[in-house]
């Protein structure tokens, strides 16, 4: 009863979310302050990650190519489905779901221990469209993190593949154009969109409605961590399902 309970307060959350709205010059602080936070923030982890993964990927590939009969440019398709499929999307969201995601729990989390929330509630501003609306729309941007996430992690195949001597530069450019197909990147997209809710609401939602004090106020970050992953991954099966199949 107690998952029924809380699947309910998310989406009554959600709807308070777009009620009362804040002033708008205050809004427009507020986002750009959280783009910068949520997503400017984490571009450096993700060009780190997503470059050497890539890298990892295409060094897997073609250790593990002992038939003489596949072609070398496997490696290069290989790596650019793998990327563009599941790990910019699904692997950097779950990578997200720790920094950011914990970070906006925390920030929330801290809000409601020191009682600013209330005070908020007092002065007549609508505190969830106040705290939350904000990082949302700062998380519509975040197609822009995976684009370079997918970016930086062919250029890092590339680099393993080709100066790594496992395949020619002519060998792994052709296999990285052979079979593409743009809806590729579209699904890719569209699940990064539902993923970029996921870890804007979710956190919140453990940050905005958690109880007690300070020392609850990690378990809330952990504990929002845990069910974002978990929501990321089961979204993405069914997002796949009906978009794949």
């Amino acid at each position: 009863m107690s998952y029924v309970h809380s699947i309910g307060e998310y989406f009554l959350m959600i709807k308070g979310v777009f009620g009362r709205m804040t002033k708008r010059s205050v809004l427009k602080e507020l986002i750009f302050k959280e783009i910068d936070e949520l997503i400017i923030g984490s571009l450096g982890i993700v060009a780190f990650i997503s470059f050497f993964i890539g890298g990892v990927v295409a060094i897997q590939t073609a250790l593990n190519l002992n038939n003489p009969l596949i072609p070398k440019t496997l490696i290069a398709f290989a790596a650019r489905q793998s990327i563009i499929l599941e790990f910019a999307p699904t692997f950097i969201s779950i990578i997200m779901a720790g920094k950011v995601g914990s970070f906006i729990t925390s920030s929330i989390g801290s809000m409601r221990v020191t009682e600013q929330i209330d005070a908020l509630e007092v002065m007549g501003i609508n505190s969830l469209n106040y705290l939350i609306f904000p990082k949302i729309i700062a998380m519509l941007t975040y197609p822009f993190v995976i684009a370079i996430s997918m970016f930086l992690g062919i250029i890092g195949a590339y680099a393993a593949a080709v100066f790594g001597g496992f395949v020619g530069n002519d060998l792994f450019l052709t296999g990285l154009q052979d079979g593409f197909e743009g809806f590729h990147i579209v699904y890719a997209f569209i699940k990064t969109f539902i993923f970029a809710m996921i870890l804007a609401t979710i956190p919140a939602y453990h940050g905005y409605y958690m109880k007690g004090g300070a020392l609850e106020v990690g378990h809330a970050s952990t504990t929002a961590f845990v069910w974002t992953s978990v929501v990321l991954i089961i979204t993405n099966y069914i997002v796949t399902q009906l978009l794949l199949s």
